[in-house]
């Protein structure tokens, strides 16, 4: 079955709250607000808040590094 595979693979996302991203990332919660509502960094509104899946984070840095090498 092709949903229980994708199932698999979603429970094996960490998702981190904006407060650990900001935490990772050495910037403001407000940084990472402003990052999540400007599509720059995927998100998953739960409720009145936002999570964050780990590798979008590790994507965005990724990207940030190799705009300044």
């Amino acid at each position: 079955m092709a949903g229980s595979q994708s199932d698999g693979r979603l429970s094996d996302v960490r998702f981190l709250t904006v407060a650990e991203v900001a935490t990772v990332m050495r910037v403001s919660k407000m940084t990472v607000y402003r990052l999540v509502h400007s599509g720059e960094l995927t998100a998953v509104r739960v409720g009145r808040s936002f999570r964050v899946p780990e590798h979008a984070v590790h994507e965005y840095l990724r990207g940030a590094f190799q705009e300044t090498a």
